[in-house]
């Protein structure tokens, strides 16, 4: 009985090694995949090298935002790390926000801009100077 133990847990593994490769060789396919052999594994943005476990913080940016559009000579990837991606979007989102506005839209979907930094300054400075 424990004979047979051995063997099933050797198939087991067996099998999990198999469907890893097959993982690993679908991921080489794909266009991440692809983009991590055209390029070094270093950010685009921030410079940051990654290799070995940290490789996975490496990620795709799509440079026209169309994740269909992928060309195979790489042309609209770029590698950026997490946090350079995610700040890439995020300024995407913000100038789109932006767009058009000034102070606030017609339409309402950005906030009026109410605050006023220099307003009083004018008295400020009068009274600051009334007391030299």
């Amino acid at each position: 009985m424990s004979s047979n133990k051995p063997s099933s847990g050797l198939s087991r593994m067996d099998e999990i090694l198999a469907e890893a490769r097959r993982n690993r060789e679908e991921k080489e396919k794909s266009y991440r995949g692809r983009a991590l052999k055209m390029y070094p594994p270093i950010c685009a943005r921030c410079g940051r090298e990654f290799e070995g476990k940290r490789l996975k913080e490496l990620t795709v940016h799509h440079k026209d935002h169309d994740h269909d559009n992928n060309p195979p000579d790489g042309s609209n990837w770029e590698l950026l790390c997490l946090y350079c991606h995610d700040n890439e979007h995020a300024r995407d989102g913000v100038a789109d926000w932006y767009e058009g506005s000034s102070g606030g839209n017609e339409d309402g979907n950005a906030p009026a801009l109410t605050h006023k930094p220099f307003s009083g300054l004018d008295a400020l400075l009068k009274k600051m100077q009334n007391k030299e």
